[in-house]
């Protein structure tokens, strides 16, 4: 058998092999000592995430963060970084989504078997919650690139005959219940997570939080290092991932009294979380020497919410192969070899001919098409210039923004047909996102006959790869500032789709109009008001609709598929996520 030196990519005949390991439960080997030794002991980066999402069966992520998560754990792989990623396991999922004829959401678990993916560990830790000692074990995925790469992910586990039956359930549901069973999660997460790294013998050289919910770990490193504060700070990087202060977790003192007790004493923790209730953003940022936002955008409006805190900016990045669909990859690999290890190869894709651009995508729409016809029964037509909306459905996304004016749309369907593709699900907790989607179903009924449109339920990382390949155009309405990045759209341009967006996020910094895309409405900073903004977008995006996406499609061929091209070779090419983590290799870790 063929095995991987995950130092340095070397295949090894396993028969043969002079150099091996067995640890934590697998067997790795090696060309030489030095790769062994480096394996075994080497310091690594510490990366803590609430979601992580690597594979579609293992519903271990909710939507953007923990899909991110999964591509900077793939990157590093492909990268060799030493890192190791700490989660929760999520026995139940997050939710998964069933919408009536109706349009109305209902949750139902997620369940799915850990035994089938992962290795479980005989290792366990114990974390001090409500007086009681709580028992934490974990599971290990080893994430292997092709290039031999390999990152461990550790899901901590509380579902122990030892605990209590609802301790047993604080890593079940991912988001769920309500503050109390929250902040038990992020005492697991942040305080467990640190103590299973020493009882697996992991070295840390930094631990970085990825958004707020591990910052509990803080607490834990300051207690080690005897409340050496400028310490703790050199050990730890933090990225937040939202513009809006009222979105960061934040937890009464009533609560964190109860249920952390005297082992972190309650006048330390409001010394770095805040007076009023423990902040876990502002927990992170104290004790962060290293912080930073999304994007440059986010970047600027996160010093305007945080003063007096230097705050940076690493824009986020997708994978590039996990989501390049498979006929694009082939597409790739023939014209411009190398692109998956480099992905700032693809700037070359102008030398690809303009008919095996088209052809590529027509594959990739048609295996959508064929998608939708089996879950809905919707017939839909690969010659129609078709539109797609997919992320968490939540009332600032505003996904019913292109329904604005029925009938504006059905005057622009007249001059060239037009399909819709929506798709997302909302918090069980978000009214508000419940209510968005029951109103697209409304809108669909007011223009059946006419445009066909669809919403596909339980979105998904398999769904969305089916999306974001296969429609035409990628259209996102975020209500500014609160789309700190978005990735969704970067995806698409990895398939030559063409992003139509409102100026927020990521798309600030990739827009290039007319060329790579189109914007919609105004600049985020200028300076008018709400309802102002909100018209300018709505007859921006009508516009730009009418008489220059529509014509293009229909009437210039040529031109389309220039956009196509420039929109892997002017947005793929840059927002990936191997640029993404060597940002943080040179700024951030080093």
């Amino acid at each position: 058998m063929i095995q991987i030196d995950p130092i340095c990519g070397m295949p090894i005949d396993t028969e043969k092999a002079q150099f091996k390991a067995k640890i934590r439960g697998g067997s790795y080997y090696f060309c030489n000592e030095e790769h062994k030794r480096s394996f075994l002991e080497s310091p690594r980066i510490a990366y803590f995430s609430m979601e992580v999402g690597l594979k579609n069966e293992m519903p271990t992520y909710s939507g953007g963060l923990g899909v991110l998560a999964g591509d900077f754990i793939s990157s590093s792989a492909d990268l060799r970084i030493p890192l190791v990623a700490v989660t929760l396991l999520g026995r139940k999922g997050y939710l998964k989504q069933k919408i009536s004829e109706w349009g109305d959401q209902r949750e139902y678990p997620e369940d799915w078997e850990p035994s089938k993916f992962l290795r479980p560990l005989p290792e366990s830790v114990k974390v001090l919650i409500e007086g009681q000692e709580v028992k934490v074990r974990s599971w290990i995925y080893d994430h292997q690139s092709p290039n031999g790469g390999l990152v461990p992910v550790l899901f901590l586990d509380t579902d122990l005959l030892e605990n209590s039956r609802e301790d047993r359930e604080i890593t079940s549901f991912l988001y769920g219940g309500d503050d109390r069973y929250r902040l038990k999660q992020e005492i697991v997460l942040g305080i467990g997570g640190v103590r299973m790294l020493d009882a697996l013998n992991f070295k840390v050289r930094k631990y970085h939080m990825n958004e707020g919910h591990s910052s509990l770990l803080t607490l834990e490193l300051l207690k080690r290092n005897g409340m050496d504060e400028d310490r703790t700070r050199d050990l730890c990087v933090f990225t937040t991932h939202t513009p809006v202060a009222a979105a960061f977790d934040k937890f009464s003192y009533e609560n964190v009294r109860r249920l952390l007790g005297e082992e972190f004493p309650l006048e330390d923790i409001k010394k770095y979380a805040g007076v009023d209730n423990l902040n876990a953003t502002r927990l992170a940022l104290n004790l962060s020497k290293y912080v930073n936002g999304v994007t440059l955008a986010h970047m600027e409006y996160s010093r305007k919410l945080f003063p007096g805190y230097h705050l940076r900016g690493i824009t986020n990045g997708v994978h590039p192969y996990r989501w390049t669909c498979e006929f694009f990859r082939e597409l790739f690999d023939s014209y411009v070899p190398g692109w998956a290890n480099e992905p700032e190869l693809l700037v070359r894709v102008e030398e690809v001919p303009h008919e095996e651009i088209w052809n590529a995508h027509l594959k990739a729409k048609r295996v959508l098409i064929d998608y939708i016809d089996e879950k809905t029964g919707t017939v839909m037509d690969a010659n129609t210039l078709t539109l797609g909306f997919a992320r968490r459905a939540t009332a600032y996304k505003r996904a019913a923004l292109i329904f604005s004016d029925l009938k504006r749309l059905k005057e622009i369907n007249q001059t060239g047909k037009l399909q819709l593709v929506f798709a997302g699900k909302a918090h069980p907790k978000d009214d508000a996102g419940k209510r968005v989607i029951k109103e697209i179903y409304n809108y669909m009924v007011g223009l059946r006959g006419e445009i066909e449109a669809v919403y596909l339920e339980n979105y998904d990382m398999e769904q969305a790869a089916r999306l974001t390949s296969g429609v035409d155009v990628w259209l996102n309405t975020p209500l500014p500032p609160m789309e700190a990045s978005g990735t969704s759209g970067m995806k698409a341009a990895c398939n030559g789709v063409i992003n139509f967006s409102v100026l927020d996020g990521w798309w600030i910094e990739g827009c290039i109009e007319g060329i790579n895309g189109w914007a919609i409405g105004p600049h985020p900073m200028a300076s008018i008001g709400g309802d102002e903004r909100r018209n300018s977008e709505i007859k921006d995006l009508y516009n730009k609709l009418e008489y220059l996406i529509v014509p293009k499609f229909y009437h210039d061929k040529d031109g389309w598929r220039e956009m196509m091209k420039s929109s892997i070779a002017k947005t793929a090419y840059y927002f990936h996520s191997h640029r993404m983590v060597r940002g943080y290799v040179t700024e951030a870790y080093l």
